[in-house]
């Protein structure tokens, strides 16, 4: 399926009225990095032709659309993943759920989500049955396999290469929630916002053990996302929170957001 800015805009639009996932084509993120590849082979034709590529109209109105194109499917993404992470709680806990229009890379996102939602809550019922200590030892031995480790799938080799990858002092996370956006937490300092508290000008700070976080203002309304840290935020203009910094780098890089430290 063709997609063009237009279509994208829409998109997001839709996405951020509705409460619900809008149902979009299974190839919707492939079909989006073609014209953004697309987008890139053309700046690139224009700009070998021209004597002063940097100053060429034509070529910055190319750079422009691609930037507005790639800040517009992450806000779709981000929008997008925090009601999916809903919809999987309801399927993990045999409720109704619409699972129809998620895209390629959604539905397998889902799936993997209902399945471990599901297996953390039967070892949550079996440790207060007693059946279960739920101690580091008992989860070790449970999880090692009874034979050989089979080999993986290409899926699985695809699905482990989208996970991100953790820096060479930081634990592996359990799960990924995202494949379009790491580090010890440093020591609080009497400088940072209380975690507990919202301070009066609504600034908001969540900590995480294990995540990089940076303090920024929201300049416009994002709605909600769901951070590196599980967590879930909703953003609008003039707040000032705390976020992941995978989180927080790309709303700045795109003017939603200004760093405060």
């Amino acid at each position: 399926m063709a997609v063009n800015l237009d279509d994208l805009q829409s998109v997001r639009d839709t996405e951020r009225r509705k409460d619900s996932l809008q149902h979009l084509e299974a190839s919707f993120y492939g079909d989006v990095a073609r014209y953004i590849e697309g987008l890139r082979e053309e700046r690139s034709t224009v700009a070998g032709s021209s004597s002063d590529p940097f100053a060429d109209p034509e070529v910055r109105r190319l750079t422009d659309e691609i930037e507005t194109a790639e800040g517009t499917v992450e806000a779709i993404y981000e929008r997008r993943v925090g009601k999916l992470v809903k919809l999987a709680s309801f399927s993990a806990a045999d409720m109704p759920a619409d699972e129809e229009g998620l895209t390629n890379e959604e539905r397998e996102l889902f799936e993997d989500l209902v399945t471990r939602i599901k297996e953390n809550r039967a070892h949550v019922l079996s440790v207060l049955a007693g059946e279960a200590d739920g101690s580091t030892a008992e989860a070790s031995e449970a999880s090692e396999p009874a034979g050989p480790t089979p080999e993986p799938t290409d899926s699985e080799r695809a699905s482990e290469s989208r996970r991100p990858q953790p820096g060479p002092e930081t634990p592996a996370p359990d799960v990924s929630a995202a494949d379009l956006m790491g580090g010890a937490d440093p020591t609080p300092t009497d400088d940072e916002p209380d975690p507990n508290s919202e301070s009066p000008a609504g600034a908001r700070a969540e900590r995480s053990p294990g995540t990089e976080r940076r303090t920024v203002r929201i300049t416009e309304d994002v709605g909600e996302i769901v951070g590196f840290d599980t967590r879930t935020y909703t953003l609008a203009a003039d707040d000032v929170v705390t976020l992941p910094v995978e989180n927080a780098e790309p709303l700045v890089e795109r003017e939603a957001a200004e760093p405060l430290e």
